[in-house]
């Protein structure tokens, strides 16, 4: 078996470090405190969960590098953070409820932002309807 070359091992480790970075970021931003994996399932979400971020991150930085130059991942989840999905239950007369999910609208800037990334939100789902029990 032959060895890896020092560059090939020096962009492993860059590459492991932004995926690293990446889910410290967004523990930061969701405020969740460090966990001590004892078990390995855990160990192992923990790496799909940084390398989810670490894809989020890559993937706001490249969008913003062609389209919104000056713009980093972090401030673009900052802005569209502001968008917020809810559950809307309104009961019925005939004992059933409806359920609508629905994302509140954005402000102005947060639909400046999404038109210069070149992404859109999706339609509000159809109201859903559950018998009661």
């Amino acid at each position: 078996m032959q060895a890896a070359s020092p560059e090939t091992v020096w962009e492993s480790y860059l590459l492991l470090t932004r995926i690293e970075q990446a889910f410290k970021d967004l523990k930061g931003s969701l405020s969740i405190r460090p966990i001590w994996h004892q078990l390995e399932r855990r160990i192992e979400a923990h790496i799909f969960v940084s390398f989810l971020a670490f894809c989020l991150h890559t993937t706001l930085r490249n969008l913003a590098r062609g389209r919104a130059a000056g713009l980093t991942s972090e401030a673009i989840l900052e802005k569209l953070s502001s968008i917020q999905m809810i559950d809307v239950h309104l009961p019925t007369t005939d004992g059933r409820h409806i359920v609508m999910s629905r994302y509140t609208q954005p402000e102005k800037d947060v639909v400046l932002l999404l038109a210069q990334l070149g992404l859109t939100l999706p339609e509000q789902p159809p109201p859903k309807i559950y018998a009661s029990g």
